[in-house]
């Protein structure tokens, strides 16, 4: 399964707009720890998410697009990881995340920005990035 992932600056405005342009739900999200944009948000449509909207940080620069992937076995996830890396440039290695129970993130040798996980699922909802 594959998924899109937007790291943009003022991600709370960001969501307000793509919501009514595309008809567009907030679904699960959780806010950056000052509160002012999204460390992660998914944007559903007819009960499936349609994409997610991160905050980016101020160091983020050039392509705000990321794709995702979803792979059944660890395995799958680092022999991606592994190819993806080489002449590109890890941005998170490969570890648990409160949504997933593995996760990396890397921009391959072409600038493509991707994110690989395991199936995702929903942290306590206590939790604080």
């Amino acid at each position: 399964m594959f998924g899109i992932g937007i790291y943009i600056k003022d991600s709370m405005e960001a969501v307000k707009l793509y919501t009514a342009a595309f008809g567009l739900e907030l679904g699960y999200h959780v806010l950056t720890p000052d509160g002012g944009g999204y460390y992660h948000s998914e944007l559903m449509k007819d009960g499936k998410e349609a994409f997610s909207v991160v905050e980016a940080s101020e160091q983020a620069a050039g392509n705000p697009i990321e794709l995702g992937h979803t792979f059944d076995t660890r395995e799958r996830l680092e022999r991606a990881f592994a190819l993806l890396k080489e002449g590109g440039r890890v941005v998170l290695d490969i570890s648990e995340l409160p949504w997933s129970p593995c996760a990396a993130r890397v921009t391959d040798r072409f600038g493509v920005n991707w994110y690989l996980t395991l199936p995702q699922h929903r942290p306590p909802e206590d939790f604080q990035p």
